[in-house]
């Protein structure tokens, strides 16, 4: 399966992420879905979910800090 990182490398340039492993990161598959590298917080979140939004048992709640998001943004499409 081919990635295509959005956004810088989170260690660009000597950066430390927490317990200076890879995430927070996101990447783009080749069928055009992502894949986030974050903090698991399904257990936190999940019962602050609003009414009607859901988590599956195969699915997990990601957190990534706003940053990685916004330096990511130029490179995700605008459009379906």
């Amino acid at each position: 399966m081919k990635l295509r990182r959005l956004g810088p490398d989170p260690h660009l340039g000597g950066a430390e992420t927490p317990a200076l492993q890879g995430c927070p990161d996101i990447f783009e598959l080749e069928t055009g879905d992502y894949a986030i590298v974050g903090k698991d917080a399904t257990s936190k979140i999940l019962s602050d979910l609003p009414p009607g939004a859901t988590c599956g048992p195969d699915e997990r709640i990601i957190i990534i800090p706003r940053k990685t998001l916004v330096k990511a943004r130029p490179e995700i499409p605008r459009t379906l």
